[in-house]
């Protein structure tokens, strides 16, 4: 790896002799040709400013790219050449007796074939830019907010977290909200549900512990009551208009008002109004940093891939001064600790 020529500098002839290096002369016409034709397809390129209301059509880019590879071979491997495949790459080298040229070959081919030492060095760059990214989302607070993490992974998040919780909680109606807006929430919280589900389904957890059966079976529990409740009124009525058996009546509505205690402590132990395992707040806590743990741990591994774009995390220089102020920092907490 070496250090990026300055442009400016002086350049060697080909032997060539159709022009200097910084041209194409070296290339034979029918690869540039082709290499352009080639590139002019890809819609991710890049032309500067004064160029981009001339590049849009497939032949606009074609035309540009051929341009600039017969006036300056330098610039168009410094702005496309990480597009080129290993043979096209290969068709530059009867121009690497141009330092600048050269220097932009070596650093191209290195890319596609590192050695053991700059693939560990590029690991570790990866490795710290993800960190430096990572920070900069838990700083945000949105990224790796507890609704956020669950929507990524919600079985994840139920095994941890969720289980322990009100499973009721989540679906009814807050202060201040709009109808609409509880109805979305159900809506999403029944995807969610579902989803459990079928990873519960999928390894094989018995269906009395599947997310949701709870549900089902407080309103049961409150089906139950209703119908007892209409019992008891019809029974009160019989009673009331029976005006002869009136000590026999009261006492039919006490049998019926123990009953309907007894019910309605059944129906709340069959609803689960309460978690299976009662967790205190620190063990509460604990958990979910046990699963705010494991979430980072998957973004850190590329398992994110879904919500994040990491090539550019993993190309962007620019989070190269976050980790390494960082590592400035714990070197001087090392010192001073040492000290």
């Amino acid at each position: 790896m070496g250090t990026e020529p300055q442009r400016g500098t002086a350049i060697a002839s080909t032997a060539s002799g159709d022009g200097a290096a910084a041209g194409g002369g070296g290339l034979r016409l029918e690869a540039r040709e082709m290499i352009s034709e080639r590139l002019s397809r890809l819609d991710i390129l890049y032309f500067p400013r004064a160029l981009q209301a001339s590049a849009v059509t497939p032949s606009q880019r074609c035309s540009l790219l051929l341009d600039l590879l017969s006036r300056d071979v330098a610039v168009f491997l410094e702005r496309y050449g990480t597009h080129l495949t290993s043979d096209e790459l290969q068709q530059f080298d009867a121009l690497k007796d141009d330092y600048e040229v050269n220097w932009h070959i070596n650093q191209l081919r290195s890319a596609m074939t590192p050695s053991s030492e700059e693939l560990r060095s590029r690991s570790i760059t990866v490795k710290n830019r993800r960190r430096a990214y990572m920070n900069k989302l838990i700083s945000e607070g949105q990224y790796f907010s507890e609704d956020a993490m669950r929507e990524r992974e919600p079985y994840l998040h139920h095994e941890y977290v969720g289980r322990f919780q009100d499973p009721f909680g989540r679906s009814t109606a807050r202060p201040g909200e709009r109808w609409s807006e509880t109805l979305m929430r159900r809506s999403d919280e029944a995807f969610l549900a579902a989803e459990i589900r079928r990873e519960q389904q999928r390894l094989g957890v018995a269906e009395r512990d599947w997310v949701g059966n709870e549900i089902n079976r407080r309103q049961e529990g409150e089906e139950g009551e209703e119908e007892e409740e209409t019992e008891e009124e019809e029974e009160e009525e019989e009673a009331d208009a029976d005006d002869e058996h009136e000590e026999e009546g009261s006492s039919v509505r006490q049998v019926w008002e123990i009953s309907d205690s007894s019910a309605a402590a059944d129906a709340a132990n069959l609803a689960g109004t309460t978690p299976v395992e009662s967790l205190s707040a620190m063990e509460m806590q604990e958990q979910m940093d046990q699963f705010t743990y494991l979430m980072q741990q998957k973004f850190l591994a590329g398992e994110d891939h879904k919500q994040l774009d990491y090539s550019k995390i993993d190309e962007d220089e620019s989070l190269d001064d976050h980790w390494m102020r960082e590592a400035n920092h714990d070197a001087e907490d090392k010192y001073f600790s040492e000290d």
